[in-house]
């Protein structure tokens, strides 16, 4: 099976957040038939581990992919097209992980290197609280010493043939935000008599996007006020999210949020309550690594940008946290639309340069 087959086959069999099953099944038997030793972990996710030939096969680097879908009812007219109701790869995870699995199968038939060199199949990216933080939770590299952690993303950006990299804070932490503002509803025509817990969220609402700033998102998406043209309701909810690239801002604006409610609270003579999810760190590339991996690419003759941080998350941040690592955007056409869409289709040639900057980069840093 060639990495482009085995993308097809996750494209048409996509899988939930924490449901790949048929995805795990699928994986294993494919490393399997190519003599590649794995198993499971993260109950839906796998690991597979490749010895070179020669060196200290202590020392590691591991490559990571994600393996989960969205539920997103695919629109795109293609034979390939996901036979699973509602659920699609519209974040490019099957190109990710096809480029893992190509990588592999060369490295293991070549095993030119020093070291040992592992896989991760990740499930569960898209959803909190991400499928790194159940790999890293079984410490499948204990006894190694992690060189490198290497991931990448599609990016519709950044045409065939380009990477894009960002040393340093690239990715932003990610944290969900619930706001409830409680009070005694009633007739709006009886002021005197409610709390307006209308207005007490729309000016909570308004505090908490006024904490917008250059290196950080406060945004609310969906605002729920069930009453009518003459009723107040006695709950009003909002949702919404937070991005930062500092931890201390992120908790500097949890402090705000929360002093902001109790003000609130005191002026309406309601409750206003903050429920703050604490979602995915800040994915940080190792500076040197970057530009390593920078002239990698170049010597490949694939073509580099130097790119902005970004205020998307991505829970590839857990293994910044702990190893050496490195995430960089893999360009897959402007024709490929916008990620998250029922009609994104990256083109499957930037699967071969994927797995040329992956399988050089591995190599590079094996080798050292």
């Amino acid at each position: 099976m060639n990495s482009k087959e085995f993308r097809r086959h996750l494209h048409r069999n996509p899988e939930l957040s924490f449901k790949e099953f048929d995805t795990q099944r699928f994986i294993l038997d494919a490393l399997r038939a190519e003599g590649i030793e794995c198993r499971a972990i993260a109950t839906t996710g796998v690991i597979a581990k490749i010895e070179g030939n020669r060196g200290n096969l202590s020392r590691a680097v591991v490559l990571r992919a994600d393996i989960d879908a969205l539920p997103v009812k695919e629109l795109n007219d293609i034979d390939f097209k996901s036979e699973r109701e509602g659920v699609m790869h519209a974040c490019g995870h099957d190109i990710h992980a096809a480029v893992l699995f190509g990588v592999l199968q060369q490295l293991n038939r070549e095993r030119n290197f020093e070291g040992t060199l592992f896989g991760i199949f990740q499930p569960g990216e898209e959803l909190n609280p991400g499928g790194a933080v159940k790999v890293l939770a079984e410490e499948p590299f204990e006894g190694y010493t992690v060189a490198a952690v290497i991931g990448e993303h599609v990016d519709s950006h950044l045409e065939i043939g380009e990477v894009g990299i960002c040393p340093g804070r690239f990715m932003a932490a990610n944290d969900e935000l619930r706001l409830y503002v409680t009070g005694r509803g009633g007739h709006a025509a009886r002021r005197a008599e409610i709390n307006d817990t209308v207005t007490a969220m729309c000016e909570m609402v308004v505090m908490t996007t006024s904490l917008n700033a250059h290196e950080s998102v406060v945004s609310i998406g969906r605002v729920i006020a069930d009453g009518a043209t003459n009723v107040i309701p006695d709950k009003v909810t909002a949702e919404g999210t937070m991005r930062t690239f500092d931890a201390e801002r992120r908790e500097h604006i949890h402090t705000l949020l929360r002093n902001n409610a109790k003000s609130i609270a005191e002026r309406y003579g309601v409750e206003v309550e903050v429920d703050i999810n604490h979602g995915y760190p800040c994915v940080v590339n190792d500076v040197m690594l970057s530009y390593e991996a920078m002239i990698v690419a170049q010597d490949e003759g694939i073509a580099v940008r130097q790119i902005e941080p970004l205020a998307t998350a991505e829970d590839f941040g857990y293994y910044t946290e702990r190893y050496p690592s490195l995430f960089y955007r893999l360009g897959v056409g402007s024709a490929a639309g916008g990620a998250h869409t029922a009609t994104f289709l990256p083109d499957e040639e930037a699967i071969a340069v994927g797995e040329r900057m992956m399988r050089r980069l591995a190599l590079h840093i094996l080798n050292k």
